[in-house]
């Protein structure tokens, strides 16, 4: 039997994507999305085998619904041998603002919580089997916090602390953790950003080389390169400089901002 990919958020962009560069390579597909109709409108429209995909509807907000989806998976499709827990959001805030508050909680509840509930059903099975990878999406916003993206990036940076420690966790009983930081991905994520995205990337690009990465189970990647030696001079710069540099950039927009 082929093997076996399960993705999250992949009614569109970036998982999309994944989800169409794995089935040329020859993955059966286990596809997670809040939108299980436009999952199916893709595959269909691509031409998808029936035999070789299936739809799974879910929150990964809501712990009980992403690990039950994650259950079935097993139960209907097999153990997967790549989980990537892709959804995620970016909302600007202003902890100013009340209702910030709770675009707060939704994002850390989407970006943290739902990467560690996307894994949760698959890890001892793993561990036992000892094999497969559990992919976490960053982001290389969670290298430097960005004015107006505190929810954004230090979620993201979180998923890069968490990834680490599970790593460490799992990689004595032979399963990797891949921690992959798209830099600025064109979706509709990213689409209304008021400000310039250096090395702007197309979805289906990244996920080309985000396969070639998890392929070879490197343990932490920057996509596009050119933003990973960005990012790395921009954690170098000090704290005063960082600032002055980022004086007067637009801010993410907030919630019904347009």
């Amino acid at each position: 039997m082929s093997r076996l990919v399960f993705i999250t958020g992949a009614s569109s962009g970036i998982g999309q994507a994944l989800a169409a560069r794995f089935h040329r390579s020859g993955h059966r597909l286990a596809l997670v999305a809040r939108r299980t109709d436009e999952v199916e409108r893709w595959a269909v429209g691509h031409g998808l085998d029936p035999a070789s995909w299936k739809a799974y509807r879910a929150d990964v907000r809501d712990v009980a619904a992403i690990t039950a989806a994650g259950r079935d998976c097993i139960a209907g499709q097999g153990l997967p041998d790549v989980v990537i827990a892709n959804a995620g959001i970016s909302v600007g805030v202003d902890t100013a603002e009340l209702a910030d508050l709770e675009v707060m909680r939704a994002t850390w509840e989407t970006n943290n919580l739902g990467l560690a509930a996307t894994f949760q059903p698959f890890v001892a099975a793993m561990r036992e089997r000892r094999s497969g990878t559990l992919v976490g999406i960053a982001s290389v916003a969670g290298i430097r916090g960005l004015p107006g993206h505190g929810a954004y990036c230090s979620s993201k940076a979180a998923v890069i602390s968490y990834c680490e420690s599970l790593r460490g966790e799992l990689r004595p009983f032979g399963v990797r953790v891949v921690t992959i930081l798209p830099g600025y991905i064109d979706t509709p994520l990213t689409q209304g950003n008021r400000y310039s995205m250096p090395f702007l990337m197309s979805a289906d690009a990244f996920a080309d080389r985000a396969h070639a990465a998890i392929a070879a189970q490197a343990s932490y990647r920057v996509i596009p390169w050119q933003m990973g030696i960005v990012a790395k001079l921009m954690r170098a710069l000090p704290n005063a400089l960082f600032d002055r540099l980022l004086a007067g950039r637009p801010r993410k927009q907030r919630r019904g901002e347009t």
